[in-house]
């Protein structure tokens, strides 16, 4: 892969692995997996783990870093989520090479280690109910009752679980469990679930398996099978790590080491696949890729960048506990990345337009205009000038409030590359008193945006010209939520009570530079003085441009580390 990081980050992760090199563990190697499940589309959240696992592996001779789908649960996992999932990791820069892989690769040999710990007396079929089975698990404060089938003989258990991959239970009938221990402080180690009855086509190996394997009997056994060396999770899984290592210590396998880190929350978002499944079924968002989302290819189409993810993932680093991030944070990091990058035109969100009286009427003028102030190399371009414009309505107040410095009768402002204009007169619409038209005048010896004489102006406005520029579509997207954490409080309202009814205004009319006909899905630009946009990639076309607002050039997060400046009287490390 490629990037643009100049060297690799510390954290206690790292640390390990240093520790582990020194000391020879595993022969000296480094190999990790990212093992999504197939049944949804990955989120920002995920692009944190991707980046940790691919990055160490890359970070350490000879590393290698596995995709492995935990495709154990046919009910819910679709070939549209495999597909999307390899396009979101190679988007964000990251290969797995020839080290593809999926659980269900494995089915035969996880059999084969159920069976072997039937044979060692560890694991037996039960008939209960799965309520039966909660209320024996017991609570939190109280042990658990043995299953009246817990001590079946081996035999009977080998003879049982045959049945069961035979197809002569019904689904839900029994289970193949664990035989561990019951009065275990840790409820995973009460006698877990390794097999169930599940009668569902699988998307790889079809109708071959009537009998799946639980998550967490496969997790471990496939990092075990695939020689993984460090198994990075999330902090959910601690508690489950007990049961890892008892699972690949009986059965007597390569001891992979589960190591947890803390998961990415951000704020005003969620990032629970149940959630999002919700937002998306229920038709308050268009689809898994809507630009509101937390998905990474939500936020591909929204205009986000793969330099800016994985620089976002790298600064907010590794924790061993949970806490929010601030969406700020991430906006922040789009922004410095898009302001290098991205070229600048005008674009009109809301038009009024604008004679100039006495500008030639047949004149058409090529204006030169920066790309991108902050790479000269991106050079200039031609933006035709004519004598009816566009300009924001905004940026005109016929009784205009203090300190408002932009365009208002009798007032003088400068045209970005252009003029000095000056607004003599304003129609309105007879019936609404809406002002629909401004008639100005333009001083011929100011183009470029200087005054011979001197004299100054408070205000530069952008524009485009009426008879050039091209009518475009433009969503202006917003955070989903308004609520900083919309699942706080077990007893709250419902999260989806806080969907921000503003998360999507469409503007329809909108004028951009001509410059543009050709834009591609997928390019991005800085609107000036608007925000950062990129070209729609599922409703644009030729002829028809939808432009995706990724952000406003307002940054809230620089606000908070120059409060924070001010309150500590010590200077924030900057993002980048």
């Amino acid at each position: 892969m490629t990037t643009d990081e100049p060297h690799a980050p510390s954290d206690f992760i790292r640390n390990i692995i240093v520790d582990d090199l020194k000391q020879n563990k595993n022969n000296g190697r480094v190999h990790t997996r990212f093992p999504p499940e197939p049944n949804g589309y990955l989120h920002i959240g995920h692009a944190k783990s991707i980046c940790l696992n691919f990055s160490i592996a890359s970070e350490n001779e000879g590393g290698l870093c596995n995709l492995r789908f935990d495709d154990t649960n046919p009910i819910k996992e679709e070939e549209e989520f495999v597909e999307s999932i390899k396009e979101d990791i190679r988007w964000l820069g990251f290969d797995w090479g020839d080290r593809l892989y999926y659980a269900s690769d494995y089915f035969d040999e996880l059999y084969g280690y159920a069976v072997q710990l039937i044979k060692a007396g560890k694991a037996y079929v039960c008939d209960l109910s799965a309520q039966e089975t909660r209320n024996y698990r017991g609570t939190l404060t109280e042990p658990g009752k043995d299953s009246p089938y817990r001590n079946r003989s081996i035999e009977e258990n080998l003879d049982l679980f045959e049945c069961m991959r035979a197809g002569e239970f019904e689904d839900g009938a029994c289970v193949l469990r664990a035989k561990i221990d019951m009065a275990s402080p840790n409820l995973n180690m009460r006698d877990p679930v390794l097999y169930r009855v599940l009668r569902a086509s699988h998307h790889r190996t079809g109708n071959k398996w009537c009998v799946y394997p639980m998550y967490d009997f496969t997790h471990g056994q496939s990092d075990s099978i695939e020689g993984i060396t460090h198994s990075l999770c999330t902090l959910e899984f601690e508690d489950h790590r007990p049961l890892y290592d008892w699972f690949i210590d009986e059965l007597k396998i390569f001891h992979p080491q589960q190591i947890e880190f803390a998961r990415l929350n951000l704020s005003y978002t969620v990032m629970s696949k149940r959630m999002l499944l919700e937002l998306v079924e229920g038709g308050y968002v268009t689809g898994w890729d809507d630009p509101r989302m937390p998905t990474i290819s939500g936020m591909r189409r929204r205009g986000y960048t793969p330099g800016a993810i994985r620089k976002f993932c790298e600064r907010i680093g590794l924790a061993k506990r949970d806490s929010m991030i601030d969406m700020a944070l991430l906006e922040h990091g789009i922004r410095e990345d898009l302001n290098r990058h991205s070229p600048r035109v005008m674009a009109v969100l809301r038009p009024l337009r604008v004679v100039i009286d006495n500008y030639p009427e047949d004149l058409v003028e090529e204006m030169a205009a920066v790309n991108n102030p902050e790479d000269p190399d991106m050079g200039i371009r031609k933006v035709p000038f004519s004598r009816v414009l566009y300009i924001e309505k905004d940026d005109f107040r016929e009784d205009p409030p203090k300190k408002f410095y932009r365009l208002a009768p009798g007032r003088e402002v400068r045209l970005r590359y252009g003029y000095f204009i000056k607004c003599v007169s304003v129609i309105k619409d007879e019936k609404t008193g809406e002002v629909k038209e401004l008639h100005c005048t333009y001083d011929p010896e100011t183009k470029g945006g200087d005054s011979p004489d001197g004299r100054k102006v408070k205000a530069t406005l952008h524009w485009v010209s009426a008879a050039h520029s091209l009518e475009v579509e433009v969503r202006l997207y917003d955070r989903l939520f308004v609520k900083a954490n919309p699942t706080e409080g077990k007893d709250g309202p419902d999260y989806k009570t806080y969907l921000n009814p503003d998360s999507l205004q469409t503007l329809t009319s909108c004028r951009v530079e001509p410059g543009l006909a050709d834009a591609q899905p997928g390019m991005r630009y800085q609107f000036e003085r608007q925000g950062y946009f990129c070209v729609d990639s599922s409703d644009s076309s030729e002829g028809a441009l939808v432009f995706n607002r990724t952000v406003s050039l307002r940054d809230s997060w620089a606000r908070i580390q120059k409060a924070q400046e001010q309150t500590s009287g010590k200077k924030k490390i900057p993002f980048s």
